[in-house]
């Protein structure tokens, strides 16, 4: 019996071993690779080409999608928009590998900050990392608040903190207040390793879909505001709070670019159409639509901030790939063309951020 014990105990330290080898081998070729397309090449400027390979996972052997994002299981009859690969113009992409990813942040906390467009990602990447470690042990909670996905032989957390606009809200007297120079939910985003902000979708809505009732600024409130302002007024809360709560040396930190919606075709020069139908996307090198205005406040806010802030700037790749959202295929009330299929454009936002983080 002991000798049994011996042996199996011999042969988990082998495999340990082993993985940690192969681990180091792919680290320290995708490191190489990364440095070699880092300073001279935007990994942002690019086309979608086919890509038989493509998608990186099955959705059935994801326990982490949910029916919201989830095409497939709501069978999304065509099959085409899982088939195309971000490619830059100047370089390659380094091929996802989930051990490495797990190796590289063993014991760590990575937190994603944000509204629904967050949680497409965060799922996005869980998937990623479970297709490349189908039998690691994983540990998965996922509440309106805080939901966390651990992968729990590496002590590595993925984490998502549900907030629509960064900046507070608060039930008042007068009704629900959007509070643009309050910031208190940050303590919750205090010591991590990684964070991953993102805001935007919920600046835009107006009406029954706007969840206050007034802004707030210094104390004094508002029916409503230009929203470009707001959003502005908003980011420079978060660049504050970033500048006095974030050391660079212990804490990555990026902010999700603008993630474009489809329900205007005119933005495309269809201006019948919507993302409904949509089968492929759209190949041009300029998108019609320009760019958003809500981007050149981004760039502006993060062009001030004094701590450093990498932007995953994906919002022209995703502009082309009208063919992506969920449209009717998900667990959502009426036509979606805000949100993302997963599988889908979420994991090359996460190759994107996992080729960052060895550049």
């Amino acid at each position: 019996m002991r000798f049994l014990f011996k042996a199996l105990f011999f042969s988990v330290f082998l495999l340990s071993i082993s993985n940690k080898i192969e681990a180091e081998h792919h680290l320290n070729a995708t490191t190489s690779a990364a440095k070699k397309l880092a300073g001279r090449c935007n990994i942002f400027k690019g086309k979608w080409v086919y890509d038989a390979s493509y998608p990186l996972y099955d959705f059935s052997t994801c326990p982490f999608i949910d029916d919201e994002f989830n095409c497939l299981k709501h069978n999304r009859p065509d099959k085409l928009y899982l088939k195309y690969r971000w490619q830059p113009f100047s370089c390659n992409l380094p091929r996802f590998n989930g051990l490495i990813f797990l190796e590289k942040w063993r014991g760590k906390k990575i937190m994603f900050v944000g509204d629904s467009l967050s949680w497409n990602m965060w799922q996005s990447l869980g998937c990623m990392i479970h297709s490349s470690m189908p039998r690691a042990r994983t540990s998965f909670l996922q509440t309106e608040g805080l939901s966390e996905i651990t992968f729990l032989d590496y002590g590595v957390k993925l984490l998502l903190y549900r907030t629509q606009y960064l900046v507070d809200m608060e039930n008042q007297k007068v009704g629900r207040v959007l509070k643009l120079d309050s910031i208190k939910n940050g303590n919750s985003w205090r010591g991590m390793d990684m964070l991953i902000f993102n805001t935007w979708h919920w600046w835009t809505h107006t009406g029954g879909s706007q969840p206050w009732d007034y802004i707030e600024e210094r104390g004094k409130l508002y029916k409503d505001m230009n929203r470009l302002i707001a959003y502005y007024k908003g980011l420079t809360t978060w660049a504050r709070w970033v500048n006095l709560n974030v050391d660079p040396s212990k804490t990555k930190v990026f902010f999700q670019g603008i993630s474009p919606t489809h329900y205007e075709g005119r933005e495309w020069k269809e201006p019948s159409k919507s993302c409904k139908g949509q089968t492929q996307p759209f190949f041009g090198v300029k998108y019609p639509a320009g760019t958003p205005l809500a981007t050149v406040v981004v760039n502006k806010v993060l062009s001030r901030i004094k701590k450093h802030v990498s932007l995953l700037d994906v919002t022209l790749l995703s502009q082309y790939r009208k063919d992506a959202h969920p449209m009717y295929y998900g667990l959502h009330n009426g036509l979606d063309c805000s949100h993302w299929c997963v599988p889908g454009l979420p994991d090359t936002w996460n190759l994107l951020l996992y080729t960052l983080l060895f550049t």
